[in-house]
């Protein structure tokens, strides 16, 4: 497909490089010339330097014949201005648009402005992190199926009941319809078979009904503390969405925000919240407002350095769970030798759920991934399709397939159940098969055969 990439910051760096690795034709604009000649060169794309809000520059990237424009920039008001003259039949387009008042607006953007798709980033990433303030245990958590089934990522610490098992004796998980099917050992990252063994600090990945996670984790020894209080450092986008959502759900906050003008708005905007005005950074502070007492606190300062530093003083003294947000560091080795607990990137969030998008849309047959999620650092890809005809793929027991090294088909969600295929299973119309593997870029659920 020919997509136009409006904004080379990290998200359109991001989409750049994944798009281009599944050879679509990809042109990008940014104002900056140095960014532009950057992007370009390093993956071998067009590059444009000029406004995107320009006619007469998305006419030089050829606007005419693009399937996809994506509006990534900083200013939700271009990305939407954007998106609003390239408004034809032929071509889709999304906007990144951070502002709540706009996102409240969604429904009508979409169709006055023939917008295909809008996302927050900000609210994205709240949608995560309150799926872990749900199940604190875990590190990361992925949602397939509507939200039935999870994808959910934790780590062996020591003392687990799960040391030196193998799989295959864990009957328990199996009883329970329950996988584990990806493992990160020593920045390894394994699709582990019947006879792996666990060992401690293995980072598993497990397959479950949502809803149920915490009765199985109970039943193999890992007990959750239910959050009932939560800090959030840091009043932007990102902790007024969570805020919000928290409240929402019946969860005491507290918000620790330095600007004045912002605190108080965040007093105006949600009264049930505690506002406090002050340093999240100052310990003394931190110590004034009971952190030691709180069940979760994340870390979502406007600076990275900030956030790690507060969620490693953290992990010490508060009870349940700490959430780090990122959104500009780079250096994964580094950050993955800290003992933090989860981390959050809204752009990565963004990232993928527009990934997802162009994957579904790149299919003509429809059978693109419904769900797409990047695991470990990229390296794996879990992702959602639904059988929706019969194919060369249903009525055919999974022994009998040939498929594709390092793929694993970790569960079937059908009739509001979910199915851990053994060899005799068999795909039917409307199933929601989930897949794990090393591969990238699948557009066809048939790309998982080998031919």
């Amino acid at each position: 497909m020919q997509i136009i990439i409006i904004g080379c910051g990290k998200v359109g760096r991001n989409l750049t490089r994944q798009l281009s690795e599944e050879d679509h034709n990809i042109t990008v604009i940014d104002l900056n010339a140095d960014k532009v000649q950057r992007v370009s060169m390093t993956y071998d794309v067009m590059g444009i330097t000029g406004n995107g809000a320009s006619y007469s520059v998305l006419q030089e990237a050829d606007l005419e014949n693009a399937d996809i424009l994506l509006a990534v920039t900083h200013s939700d008001e271009i990305n939407l201005l954007c998106c609003f003259i390239a408004k034809n039949p032929r071509c889709r387009t999304i906007a990144r648009v951070r502002n709540p008042i706009y996102s409240a607006e969604r429904e009508k953007f979409k169709k006055e402005f023939g917008i295909s798709m809008i996302i927050n980033p900000e609210r994205v990433a709240a949608r995560e992190i309150r799926q872990l303030l749900q199940f604190p245990a875990a590190m990361e958590i992925s949602s397939f199926a509507r939200g039935n089934t999870d994808l959910i990522t934790f780590l062996v610490r020591k003392g687990s009941a799960f040391i030196g098992q193998q799989l295959k004796s864990m009957t328990a998980l199996r009883s329970e319809q329950a996988l584990i099917c990806i493992a990160e050992r020593d920045k390894e990252v394994i699709i582990p078979n019947g006879e792996f063994t666990i060992k401690e600090n293995d980072i598993l990945t497990i397959i479950a009904l949502s809803g149920e996670a915490a009765r199985i984790f109970k039943r193999l020894g890992i007990y959750e503390t239910h959050v009932k209080n939560t800090m959030i450092i840091g009043g932007g986008q990102l902790g007024f969405y969570l805020a919000e959502m928290l409240l929402g759900s019946g969860i005491h906050v507290k918000i620790i925000e330095e600007n004045r003008q912002r605190a108080e708005y965040l007093s105006d905007m949600l009264p049930k919240a505690t506002v406090i005005c002050g340093d999240g950074t100052s310990q003394e502070l931190l110590g004034e407002e009971h952190l030691d007492q709180m069940d979760a606190c994340v870390a979502a300062t406007g600076m990275d350095e900030a956030n790690i530093i507060l969620s490693l003083y953290a992990r010490q003294i508060v009870r349940s769970k700490v959430v780090t947000k990122v959104s500009h560091l780079e250096f994964n080795s580094v950050i993955d030798g800290l003992d933090l607990d989860s981390i959050i990137d809204a752009k990565d969030a963004t990232t993928n759920s527009i990934l997802q998008y162009v994957r579904a849309l790149s299919n003509s047959y429809g059978s693109g991934p419904e769900t797409l999620y990047k695991l470990c650092d990229d390296r794996v890809e879990a992702m959602e399709f639904v059988v929706r005809e019969e194919s060369e793929l249903t009525g055919v027991t999974l022994r009998e397939m040939r498929l594709k090294d390092n793929i694993l088909i970790a569960g079937i969600f059908r009739n509001g159940q979910l199915i851990i295929p053994g060899g005799g299973d068999v795909f039917q119309k409307g199933d929601s098969v989930i897949i794990v593997t090393t591969h990238k870029g699948f557009k066809d659920m048939k790309e998982i055969l080998s031919r």
